[in-house]
């Protein structure tokens, strides 16, 4: 029989977040658990981490260069013993209560492996990722040509895989998808399932972890009464561009990975296609839109 309240390794993976760090490490001081805290910093060049010298309590692994989330996640778990996992994103801040909602809904019953809690923004709106389906081939391409909204006709064939507009349920519920900013997993089950997939550097890791957790028949919950704070993004202001493309790369290997035997080898091809001119795309309109965001700055700071 499994302890009430087992012990908690918690892995942040650490990349120039600033104060946003501290204060996530902080809102852990205050959660009721028992906890070990490991911080694995991906070579930042910030102050991130300077705070956390006087914190006895928090663990650092330092990089030398930036090795990616999902290594980094693998780092933290191989040097950490507790019987769960919590790997949360450093610009994440909650009450204490939260963390105890998601051990309670990871321990209620013997087929849950991982939990998610409601992600929200800064002004307390929902954010997507917290709870979604899978992203097939099939559901990017009706998000991607704006074809959802044929889901109140047919819900099956064009649902949205985002399922932050649909209402908040009372209770918890089993979920394709949560996302890896905040991710509650029992040791044992990661055993079972296998570490993070260090082929991707940036983005999709966490969606391959849930169909591979899914695969093996584990259930993921997601619980809305563990509410975190997630500023979204901090860790790549700086580099946009950057994690726009390995964020498309992650894609075309999730797709490849999971989907390429229930998709036509041409259709797959497509699908590759479509994904990088969306890349394209994007890598066009940044800078315009940079140069667009200096142009009024200097010309607010003339007038």
């Amino acid at each position: 029989m499994r302890p009430k309240n087992p012990k908690v390794s918690v892995i942040i993976v650490n990349y120039n977040a600033g104060y946003h760090l501290k204060a996530c490490i902080d809102s852990l001081e205050h959660c009721p658990l028992e906890k070990e805290i490991v911080v694995v910093d991906n070579a930042s060049v910030d102050d991130s981490l300077v705070p956390l010298t006087e914190m006895p309590s928090v663990r650092i692994i330092r990089n030398n260069s930036n090795l990616g989330f999902a290594t980094a996640c693998n780092q933290g778990v191989n040097s950490t013993t507790a019987p769960v996992l919590l790997f949360l994103n450093p610009d994440c801040t909650f009450k204490p209560a939260a963390l105890v909602n998601l051990m309670d809904v990871l321990l209620q019953g013997p087929q849950v492996g991982m939990v998610g809690g409601l992600l929200v923004n800064l002004d307390d709106s929902e954010q997507p990722g917290g709870r979604r389906a899978i992203p097939t081939p099939w559901r990017s391409f009706v998000r991607g040509f704006g074809l959802s909204h044929l889901a109140k006709r047919w819900p099956k064939l064009f649902y949205d895989f985002h399922m932050h507009k649909e209402p908040l349920p009372t209770e918890p519920i089993e979920v394709e998808a949560i996302s890896g900013a905040c991710m509650m997993v029992r040791r044992d089950v990661m055993e079972d399932v296998g570490l993070w997939d260090e082929g991707y550097f940036l983005h999709c890791e966490d969606l391959d972890w849930c169909m591979r957790f899914r695969q093996k028949g584990w259930k993921i919950m997601f619980v809305p009464s563990a509410k975190i704070t997630h500023a979204q993004g901090v860790c790549g202001d700086n580099k946009k561009l950057f994690v726009e493309y390995h964020k498309h790369k992650g894609m075309i290997r999730f797709y490849r990975k999971f989907f390429r035997h229930q998709y036509p080898g041409a259709l797959m091809w497509l699908v590759s296609i479509g994904v990088w001119l969306r890349f394209g795309v994007i890598a066009v309109q940044q800078p315009t839109q940079q140069f667009k965001n200096s142009l009024a700055a200097k010309k607010d700071k003339h007038e």
